[in-house]
């Protein structure tokens, strides 16, 4: 079911995307060679509680720990590991989300590790703006698969392959709840949004193919041609004009020119 949030829910859920952006921000300083993807996730915890949050990771699904780091070809849901260390060169996506009084907010960035390729630069720069170009038509009146259109014709032209078997979702209370966001032409254009309907709009974009596999972990989803992936994800709300980008803080507001 979509949940439409009241002011004071939309309140809550503010604080949320105000404090993940800062979640973000602090964690960014930990991301380099030499860190296991373990003692990563233990700093994302500990700063997350140090902001009064719980990890809404942890524990989800039997989740073992507060943030999904994924190197390189990883897509999603890369699983803490004492013995995955990062390298110089890599590109890391870490996507993490708190819960603030009941209500969740969730984003993901991905970092390069000292110098990159300028190809996997570019990843990183164009799964980004994706997310902002897609945002500008989250308005109330448009429908959801609306977004995922502006997606893909953003990206097509890079000659990027866009995932099809993950996308975006709802979100409030729980971390996952109806409408599925995604973030390519659908055959439907879905439901129409609302004014306080909250969304998590996610791109994961991989420089060959769409295509994508699970690993023996159960958990962990990889590129099936071993090319890099880029990971980009906000929570945002449904306004009457255009969308409020809950988990960015007001520095990077401005920067990217958006609510």
């Amino acid at each position: 079911m979509v949940t439409i949030k009241s002011e004071h829910e939309v309140e809550l859920m503010r604080k949320a995307g105000e404090i993940l952006a800062k979640v973000h921000l602090e964690l960014a300083q930990y991301v380099k060679a030499g860190i296991s993807t373990y003692e990563l996730d233990q700093h994302c915890e500990k700063i997350i509680r140090a902001h009064g949050c719980l990890p809404s990771f942890k524990g989800y699904g039997g989740f073992p720990g507060s943030a999904c780091i994924s190197i390189n070809d990883e897509v999603v849901h890369g699983l803490p590991d004492k013995k995955k260390i990062i390298q110089e060169g890599d590109i890391v996506s870490v996507d993490t989300g708190v819960i603030y009084k009941g209500w969740q907010s969730d984003a993901a960035r991905t970092h390069a590790v000292g110098q990159i390729s300028e190809e996997a630069a570019l990843l990183i720069e164009r799964t980004r703006q994706s997310f902002f170009e897609g945002i500008k038509v989250a308005r109330e009146g448009n429908h959801v698969n609306d977004i995922g259109r502006a997606i893909e014709d953003y990206i097509i032209p890079f000659g990027y392959g866009i995932v099809e078997d993950l996308v975006g979702h709802g979100i409030g209370q729980e971390m996952h709840e109806e409408p599925e966001v995604p973030n390519f032409t659908c055959r439907r254009r879905g439901i129409k949004l609302r004014k306080n309907m909250t969304l998590a709009v996610e791109p994961m974009i991989n420089l060959g193919t769409w295509q994508v596999r699970d690993t023996e972990s159960g958990w962990t989803y990889v590129t099936a041609d071993g090319s890099l992936s880029a990971h980009y994800e906000n929570t945002i709300l449904i306004t009457d004009g255009e969308p409020e980008v809950l988990s960015l803080t007001a520095e990077e507001k401005k920067l990217y020119n958006v609510r």
